[in-house]
């Protein structure tokens, strides 16, 4: 990808699945959709869109459920040209209950 000189990039901090009342959901695909809610929320705030997300970074406390993940991503990002991504597997997150956390850099 070529970034010109008239593009903005945009980076969000990491985000876990507390949804706007704080209340955290149960399970994997529960919890990636509202941390894929609260990218999204946080990319629209800059300007940004699923469309425009280059890299995405996945903070997960374990790996036996990386296809429900990957699955839950595919309803968000752009399918015909994916953002690239890195998976780290944590000892943990800022509470015990997150079982995820995401961040994403997007172009725009």
């Amino acid at each position: 990808m070529t970034i010109d000189s008239g593009s903005r990039l945009v980076w969000t901090s990491g985000q876990v699945a507390a949804g706007p009342d704080g209340v955290v959901p149960r399970g994997w695909a529960e919890q990636t959709r509202q941390v894929f809610r609260n990218l999204g929320a946080a990319l629209e705030t800059a300007g940004a869109t699923w469309a425009d997300v280059v890299k995405l970074t996945f903070y997960v406390v374990d790996t036996a459920e990386l296809p429900t993940v990957r699955a839950v991503r595919d309803e968000f990002v752009n399918l015909a040209a994916p953002p690239t991504s890195s998976l780290i597997r944590v000892a943990g997150l800022l509470s015990p209950e997150f079982l995820i956390e995401v961040e994403a850099v997007a172009v725009i």
